[in-house]
């Protein structure tokens, strides 16, 4: 029994690359495959994937204008960032994920805050307490500043010769 001859690699890329259907004509924009060759980012290729495509290069071109202005990202891009947010919640199935992340890192930043509130509730408690003893401390010492010099011997009004 003999065993077929392996096929060059190459080759056989090659042909599993001609069984895949050639895109629908009109499926990406013209600069679409420049951008994939250019190397998108995986979160970004999946974000234009779903239901709002549109909504995230509004939002991508939007935070963009506000990089290379130096504008406030936040303000400039609210009213898209909102516009995309609710297309996502619109489209959960899909965008699933990365709802589900997103509202992980927004617990565990709520976490981070309580536990830096807490800890700067400590902080201003030690602080509180450094006072109320540098304060106790500095009573003691006028105290006894007052008490060595009422019981200092008068000066003597004879001096030795």
């Amino acid at each position: 029994m003999s065993t077929p001859a392996k096929e060059d690699p190459k080759l056989q890329s090659d042909a599993e690359a001609q069984d895949l259907p050639p895109d629908p004509a009109g499926s990406e924009s013209p600069g679409a495959e420049e951008e994939e060759e250019e190397g998108e980012c995986g979160f970004c290729l999946f974000m234009k994937g779903g239901g709002c495509r549109d909504a995230f290069i509004a939002w991508e071109k939007c935070v963009q204008e506000a990089e290379t202005n130096n504008d406030d990202l936040l303000e400039k891009c609210a009213r898209v960032t909102a516009s995309l947010k609710q297309c996502m919640d619109a489209n959960s199935d899909y965008y699933e994920p990365i709802l589900r992340a997103e509202k992980l890192a927004e617990e565990q930043a709520v976490a981070e805050l309580e536990k830096e509130n807490i800890v700067s509730q400590q902080d201003q408690k030690t602080d509180h307490v450094v006072e109320e003893v540098a304060t106790i401390e500095l009573l003691k010492e006028s105290q006894n500043l007052s008490l060595n010099e009422s019981q200092a011997p008068p000066p003597s009004s004879q001096d030795p010769k």
